[in-house]
């Protein structure tokens, strides 16, 4: 497969996810408990948006379509934040698992930014990489903002209480099932690396 047509999967790949991030950080914003944490969601998404809007950018570059692909990572990675959501927690150690939720999100962007950037730079498509650099600065700066607000909730649910924990429901308990399979079925790899 040539590069152009990696690069347009890759493509693909972003402006589904950053489509799929539209739908959810108003949820993330509307869940989180801390207002600077509710407020960085909220900027986010308009910063997201204009990314979906550079992105359409691109694809007139390319005369192509931006549909065609979804990403499936960005998917489980938004499935997490919505497990966060649904977490028993209370005060700072739910918004605890929010920020976790949005630093994996932003930094997978991250990665396929820097990904799609380094093979347009190959192909030589100037006008493709500067608006995919707006995109990964806005990223880079949005993780930075998050870890930076993060720092006061992690004190503060460090403070916090320890309470006593509840019945698994039916989904933590399927997921512990799998995190058991994953130990597993990575134990060989394991082992020999540590011979």
């Amino acid at each position: 497969m040539p590069l152009n047509d990696v690069l347009l999967d890759e493509l693909r790949d972003m402006y589904s996810a950053e489509n799929q991030l539209v739908k959810a950080l108003p949820k993330l914003a509307k869940g989180a408990k801390d207002a600077k944490l509710k407020e960085l969601f909220t900027k986010h998404l308009e910063e997201t948006k204009g990314q979906v809007e550079r992105l359409k950018e691109v694809f007139g570059h390319l005369g192509e379509k931006p549909t065609g692909e979804h990403c499936n990572g960005m998917e489980g990675i938004v499935e997490e934040g919505k497990d966060a959501l649904e977490k028993d927690e209370e005060g700072a150690s739910f918004d605890c698992g929010l920020i976790g939720a949005a630093l994996r999100t932003e930094h997978y962007e991250i990665a396929g930014y820097q990904a799609t950037i380094a093979m347009a730079k190959t192909l030589g498509m100037q006008d493709v990489i500067d608006l995919l650099t707006e995109n990964l600065n806005e990223e880079l700066a949005a993780a930075a903002k998050i870890t930076e607000a993060a720092q006061p909730i992690l004190l503060e649910s460090s403070q916090e209480p320890e309470h006593k924990k509840k019945a698994m429901s039916a989904k933590e308990k399927t997921s512990a099932q799998k995190s058991r399979e994953d130990e597993k079925a990575a134990a060989p790899g394991l082992r020999k690396k540590a011979s």
